[in-house]
């Protein structure tokens, strides 16, 4: 959206798809270097079918990321269902509306449970093996207070623009009764493990207040009913900011 669209043709990969790529290798790479750092073992199998999925999963929301992003260009509104998207009521044959709403299975729903899934499972893996029974080891150097802004940040645009808060809820719980149950042991979290439970927390209350914001919002309101009303980014971008572009 940034860059010039003569740099990068509409039947071409974009700028993030690249970045999306790079990061479709380098994240697995990291993952398992985590999974090695973890004093907490699992079988090799099952760390190695966690990241087929990942990789799987995040390649799949690759392909449907790309189309979606692109069709912006011709006017599709994310804020809208498939079904009620202005370029798409007019495509002939109708059968054609089938083929986008897989898409949007694709991208939206089959790719993100496989790829963060196993995301946040590893990560709970990894936080399981950071207690330590020194005290001084639970304190976090300057440059994680640093990092631990942008950290939140993301894990917050995971969570609104993956529709997978209760995925992250249920991890957050998981952490903090894994917390509450080493303290019993004597056990406390040691810099790594602060930084990710200090994380999820500013994530739980960036949320909270991008909600708030939007809680009254009446056209994202019909595209997220139910009980858990969290919008996506893209759809307030397509909303609100589309204008600016």
């Amino acid at each position: 959206i940034i860059l010039p669209l003569e740099w990068f043709p509409l039947n071409k990969p974009s700028a993030g798809d690249y970045f999306h790529m790079a990061y479709n290798v380098i994240t697995p790479f990291l993952l398992l270097k985590l999974i090695e750092r973890s004093p907490k073992t699992l079988p090799r199998s099952m760390v190695y079918v966690s990241i087929i999925m990942f990789v799987m999963g995040a390649s799949i929301h690759l392909v449907g990321d790309s189309v979606n992003h692109r069709l912006i260009f011709s006017g599709y509104q994310h804020h809208l269902s498939v079904r009620e998207n202005p370029i798409i009521k007019n495509l002939k044959p109708e059968t054609l509306i089938d083929s986008f709403e897989l898409l949007y299975y694709y991208d939206e729903y089959l790719g993100h449970s496989m790829w963060y899934i196993p995301f946040f499972l590893i990560l709970f893996i990894y936080f399981t093996g950071c207690f330590t029974p020194v005290a001084e080891e639970s304190r976090m150097p300057v440059a994680a207070l640093l990092l631990m802004g942008p950290s939140s940040l993301y894990y917050w645009y995971l969570v609104t623009e993956g529709q997978i808060f209760i995925l992250y809820i249920f991890t957050f719980f998981a952490m903090m009764a894994l917390v509450m149950h080493q303290k019993r042991k004597g056990l406390v979290l040691d810099s790594n493990g602060l930084f990710l439970f200090y994380s999820f927390i500013i994530t739980l209350v960036l949320i909270a207040v991008w909600v708030a914001w939007l809680w009254n919002d009446k056209i994202l309101r019909k595209k997220y009913p139910g009980v858990i009303y969290i919008p996506e980014p893209w759809a307030f971008y397509t909303l609100h900011m589309n204008n600016l572009h």
